[in-house]
């Protein structure tokens, strides 16, 4: 027997493990049963099923993971409906149940852009005293389902490429460069001239090792030079510039500890160059402070028929919890996108640019926008 009901099989995707995203007409067919579903979307009920048929709450499932290393693993996850692809070098939130909790973090994207939504690999570094890193490298298992938000970040090769490249790299600050390396290892064009220098404990500790070795030996327009800092000492720009004489004309990007990035940051400043330097600094943006300039607004939550007055400076999030709204939530700091909720009417400020927008029906974050005059938020 058919486990949804009958009136629902229009809905569902032709085949049980695949994703909605292909089928023709399911956008029109989910607004067309909505009405049976409320309070809940369609979606909800789709992710009931399979997670991996959620839009609004995208996730994966691990198909594969790898030893990369003493203390690393590389997970290979097929995302479901929702996802649309990352650029080579961006970072991926990747949410993580563990004893029934949910914890979210970010992760470099190692594999190749392919231009078209598929598998992606994250590259993962146990961390003594995470919680989620060791998870993911001793005890994710195939067939583990994770919660996605969409590929961020600006720390990726431009378009056109440019004719020299240098990456610097410590540690796993390799990970965002290693899925740039792969991409333009895919490149049907001509490859810019590339110099990778590397540093790592040992070269045990050293991660793709073999990979590197290889690409460095098959790939003409690519040369490899690995450090080792139990036994040379670390990348410093005078070891740099030695290694890469003409780093000044080169686009570079460098990811790794911070006083290596602080160090090139100097470096590149003081020759002049510092706009072709990129540098990988992950961070949360800073919320507006309490008693910001901004107008907060009455906000009406349309399916519960709650209401309540909003502070310019109060996220969303925390309004709708006080008013007792059951309110969709993830990591509360703008990275995972739990907490997309449709806006019916109205406008809002994001908290970490100052920002003002809004159209009928768009998607906003309720943890990190504020209302900006009366509004009405399809919850």
């Amino acid at each position: 027997m058919s486990p949804h009901p009958r009136w629902w099989s229009g809905v569902l995707p032709s085949h049980l493990n695949g994703p909605l995203g292909g089928w023709p007409g399911h956008r029109a067919a989910l607004a067309a049963v909505s009405w049976l579903t409320r309070p809940l979307s369609p979606d909800d009920y789709l992710g009931l099923l399979d997670p991996l048929w959620s839009a609004r709450h995208p996730a994966g499932r691990v198909s594969a993971v790898r030893a990369e290393g003493p203390g690393a693993a590389t997970l290979t996850i097929r995302p479901g409906r929702g996802w649309h692809g990352h650029r080579a070098g961006q970072y991926l939130p990747l949410g993580v149940e563990i004893d029934g909790i949910r914890h979210w973090r970010t992760y470099s994207i190692t594999s190749p852009s392919t231009g078209q939504p598929g598998e992606v690999t994250v590259t993962v570094k146990a961390h003594r005293e995470g919680k989620v890193s060791p998870y993911l490298v001793h005890r994710a298992a195939p067939g583990a389902v994770v919660r996605l938000g969409p590929a961020q970040g600006e720390f990726v090769l431009p378009h056109p490429l440019p004719r020299r490249l240098l990456f610097v790299t410590a540690g796993s600050g390799i990970t965002p460069v290693m899925g740039m390396l792969r991409t333009l290892a895919r490149h049907h064009g001509s490859v810019p001239d590339t110099l990778l220098l590397h540093s790592a404990p040992a070269p045990a500790e050293c991660l793709f090792r073999a990979e590197l070795s290889s690409m460095n030996a098959q790939l003409p327009w690519l040369s490899v030079h690995r450090t080792h800092t139990r036994t040379d000492s670390r990348l410093t720009p005078d070891r740099i510039a030695r290694l890469c004489p003409d780093w000044r004309v080169r686009d570079t990007w460098v990811c790794g500890p911070a006083g290596l990035l602080d160090a090139t940051e100097r470096q590149w400043a003081a020759a002049g160059v510092r706009e072709r330097l990129r540098v990988e600094r992950f961070h949360l943006a800073p919320l507006l402070p309490p008693g910001a300039d901004a107008v907060g607004g009455r906000v009406r939550f349309a399916r519960s028929g709650k209401n309540a007055d909003a502070a310019g400076a109060a996220p969303l999030l925390a309004v709708g919890e006080s008013a007792g709204v059951a309110m969709p939530h993830g990591c509360r700091r703008g990275i995972c996108r739990s907490c997309l909720t449709p806006l019916v009417d109205g406008r809002v400020r994001d908290l970490r640019t100052g920002e003002l927008h809004g159209e009928p029906g768009e998607l906003i974050q309720t943890c990190v926008n504020a209302a900006a005059g009366p509004l009405v938020l399809d919850l």
